[in-house]
């Protein structure tokens, strides 16, 4: 059981031990960093050539400001739930060095302001799907993560979206580079938070989420999704050469480093493993940053 009361968490004034670190944490700045690496990767390839500078500058704080303000309004909607699991619980809102209240006035200025410069600045496209991000990252993914396993999959919609929204932004339109870019970050979440939901899933038992590695004791299932999605990712990856978008450059670097994130996965569907789980979520985080660099690369030479 909880020991944090509902007058901390709820309290209308920040705790005097609130710190910029604090308020840093509520951006969730892991998350939001991949959000502006992938809305680079998408405002790059979808600039045909020619990147308007400008553009580039306001989508780069527009896209991770609207994001950095959703997870802090998560941060909110989940701060009782965050008080139930081990990993959250000292979290700035559950901990009490940050009222509710004021962290959600965080959020909703980080999101009004972030949408205030993408409107206006980048094109209105690229807004309303920023919008779209954190409704559906609040009030669809959040609340269904107690009633279905299927959560996880919807959540990686407003997770793939940032990468299209870098798309629209550089020109004004979706295409099939966008959306391919999309699928690439919707495969490569699923492997990514079932390794994560596999090292916490008493965690998640605890708080009552219905994540799948909660029912799947022996990992059969959570193996099988696992390798399919990163399978369905590398197709994904390697659709911008089809597209003309990327050369052979590209090519070579999205093919290496699918098959170099399989091999834990491979390892993970052996074993079953906390630490092989933890070998899928850090070659994750590592492989997002890479693929843009790939793609950055392949668009110098």
């Amino acid at each position: 059981m909880s020991s944090i009361q509902p007058g901390t968490l709820d309290s209308t004034l920040a705790a005097p031990s609130a710190s910029i670190r604090d308020w840093i944490m509520l951006t969730k700045p892991e998350i939001t960093f991949l959000v502006t690496i992938s809305s680079l990767a998408g405002f790059l390839m979808g600039s045909g050539g020619t990147i308007d500078g400008w553009t580039l500058l306001w989508a780069m704080i527009g896209i991770p400001m609207t994001a950095a303000g959703g997870c802090a309004l998560n941060h909110y909607l989940e701060r009782h739930l965050d008080g139930l699991m081990k990993r959250t619980a000292r979290r700035p809102i559950p901990a009490g060095r940050i009222s509710a209240k004021h962290a959600g006035w965080f959020g909703m200025i980080l999101v009004g302001v972030g949408l205030g410069i993408l409107c206006p600045l980048t094109n209105p496209l690229t807004g309303v799907l920023a919008a779209a991000t954190v409704a559906l990252y609040l009030f669809v993914y959040t609340p269904l993560k107690r009633k279905t396993t299927w959560n996880t999959l919807v959540g990686t919609i407003p997770g793939a979206l940032p990468v299209l929204g870098g798309w629209t932004a550089a020109s004004g339109t979706f295409g099939w580079g966008g959306w391919a870019l999309f699928g690439v970050l919707l495969c490569w979440q699923m492997p990514h938070f079932f390794s994560l939901a596999w090292m916490y899933r008493l965690d998640y038992e605890r708080a009552g989420y219905e994540m799948l590695t909660v029912h799947d004791p022996d990992g059969d299932r959570t193996a099988f999704q696992m390798i399919s999605w990163t399978l369905a990712m590398i197709v994904f990856s390697v659709l911008p050469v089809t597209l003309g978008l990327v050369g052979v450059w590209y090519l070579v670097a999205a093919l290496a480093l699918g098959a170099w994130f399989m091999v834990p996965v491979l390892r993970f569907h052996m074993t079953r493993s906390v630490l092989h789980a933890r070998g899928v979520l850090k070659a994750s985080v590592l492989y997002i940053p890479a693929l843009l660099g790939a793609i950055v690369i392949d668009l110098l030479v």
